[in-house]
This record gives C-alpha cells, sequence and structure tokens, in this order.
C-alpha cells in the first residue's frame, strides 16, 4: 500500500466560508470539513452544502480533503451520505463509529466510491477494535481517528496531561490500524497555543506509532508536521537500512548489521515505508 503523508489533519466548520478559503493555503497535510461538532442543527443543511461546494470548487492542493459527516443516528444522516456519495471528497469521515454492522449500514448509504474514515470515541468502539480491524477491508475503511474528548466523557476518567487514563485505549487503536494495514491519527489537543504541553502530546502520540495528529486550530499544525515527519535522521538511517540490504552478499540474509544495529528484514519494511 502506497505511503500517504498525514502528519496533520485540520478539523475546520464546513460551515464557515474564511475556514474554507484559508485552509486552501495551510500547511497541513489533510483538511477536514466538519459537518458534525463544530455546526449547530439550524446551520446543518448550509454547512453541507458549502462542504459539497468546496470539494467541486478544489483548490486545495496536496492536502487531502475528508468531509466529517453527521452521526448514523442523526436525523441529517440521510442527506449527508447523498450529498458527499455525489461529491466524492478523498473520503468521509464517520463519527461515532463502534461496530462493523455501522461501517456496513454506512458503506451502503455512501455507496462504494469513496473511502471511510472512523472516529473512535466511545467505549463500545474500543471493545470491539479487533472486529473493526477485521472489517476494514471489507467496507473500504483506510482510517482511525481517535476521539479522546468524547471518550473520556463516556469512560469518566479525569485525563492529565499525559493523557494517563487514555493510554490503553491510544494503543489499542494504534494496534487496530496496523493490523488492518490503515493510517491511524492521535486525537485532538485542547491546548492551542504551540507551546510546551501541544509539543509534548504530539511527541507522545509518534511515539506511540500515530501517523499524524487531528487538530483543531491552524497554529498547531506546524507542532504536528515537526513530531511526524521522520526527520533528517531517520531518512538517512532508512537509506543506509534499504541500500545495506541490496547489496548482494546480503542477498538471502534475515539480518545484518548497519552502523553497529542489528538490522532485520522487518526493519527493512519500515524503512521502505518512511521512504515512500
Amino acid at each position: 500500500m502506497t505511503h500517504r503523508q498525514r502528519r496533520s489533519a485540520l478539523f475546520m466548520p464546513a460551515a464557515n466560508a474564511r475556514a474554507i478559503e484559508k485552509a486552501r493555503t495551510l500547511d497541513c497535510d489533510v483538511v477536514i470539513l466538519d459537518l458534525e461538532d463544530s455546526v449547530a442543527p439550524e446551520r446543518k443543511a448550509a454547512a453541507r452544502d458549502a462542504a459539497v461546494a468546496a470539494i467541486g470548487q478544489g483548490g486545495f492542493g496536496p492536502r487531502e480533503l475528508v468531509v466529517r459527516a453527521n452521526g448514523l443516528d442523526t436525523p441529517w444522516r440521510a442527506a449527508d451520505c447523498a450529498a458527499l456519495a455525489a461529491a466524492r471528497p478523498d473520503a468521509i469521515l464517520l463519527p461515532k463509529i463502534a461496530t462493523p454492522a455501522d461501517l456496513a449500514a454506512a458503506r451502503a448509504a455512501i455507496g462504494t466510491a469513496v473511502p471511510l474514515w472512523a472516529m473512535i470515541e466511545t467505549c463500545a468502539a474500543i471493545l470491539n477494535l479487533p472486529a473493526l480491524s477485521a472489517a476494514a477491508g471489507a467496507h473500504g475503511l483506510t482510517c482511525l481517528i481517535a476521539g479522546t474528548n468524547d471518550l473520556a466523557k463516556e469512560m469518566r476518567c479525569r485525563p492529565d496531561a499525559a493523557r494517563t487514563p487514555l493510554l490503553p485505549a491510544l494503543a489499542q487503536i494504534v494496534t487496530a490500524a496496523r493490523a488492518a494495514g490503515i493510517t491511524a491519527l492521535d486525537a485532538v489537543c485542547n491546548v492551542l497555543e504551540d507551546g510546551p504541553l501541544l509539543a509534548a502530546e504530539c511527541a507522545q502520540g509518534a511515539m506511540f506509532g500515530f501517523d499524524g495528529k487531528s487538530l483543531v486550530h491552524p497554529a498547531q499544525i506546524a507542532a504536528a508536521n515537526r513530531a511526524f515527519d521522520a526527520g533528517a535522521a531517520r531518512i538517512a538511517w532508512a537509506k543506509a537500512v534499504v541500500a545495506a540490504f541490496a547489496r548482494p552478499e546480503n542477498a538471502d540474509k534475515g539480518a545484518i548489521r548497519v552502523d553497529g544495529e542489528m538490522i532485520e528484514r522487518l526493519h527493512l519494511a519500515e524503512a521502505e515505508r518512511l521512504l515512500g
């Protein structure tokens, strides 16, 4: 599977025309036009129309354009699914996905032309991650996004700066995504400034193995891009590993020595992924 860079995925309210226009100029990898949490009920239809218009107008350059629809249990479900299926963004993000049946219902409503992304933000979703991972291929699910604000509310936990009560769930989300061969994006950070707390949370997400981070403000983009960028040292490591295994004398070896480190073919696969 081709690796696509998704270091920073910025939520922007689809009802805000200025926000959509600004999104076309920002240094994020993914723009997520939101029809759900950031849009008041009386503006849902207008936000949907604005998202469809933005998809048609384009101008987002290399940025992936995703739309978060309203939940499958809301009165806006049918209109969202019909409009977005016709508009064909790069993906449709579904909130409150908890079971393979949810994925099947969404796929039936949307059709097969658009990939699905899923918010993992309920206790049921965490418990059902193995089943969701197993069903990803059948339903065209290509990304999981951690939704820790809703999850913490449902768990009734009290996250600290290190997100301690949520760490097991975060690890399970990454594990499920890797098992399915799909992308995993870390949850939004409620600290908007590009400072130590945001940097620490981004670094934690990268350490856990997330591909990138979902964001709620443009000021967060630089921190996410820094944390989830492979970096010059990591790229140099990847090139050295690929070059070492390409030597004729290493063609039949499962493990070799590179710069004093034992490297196996599983490291070669990671190096090749980093190099695209």
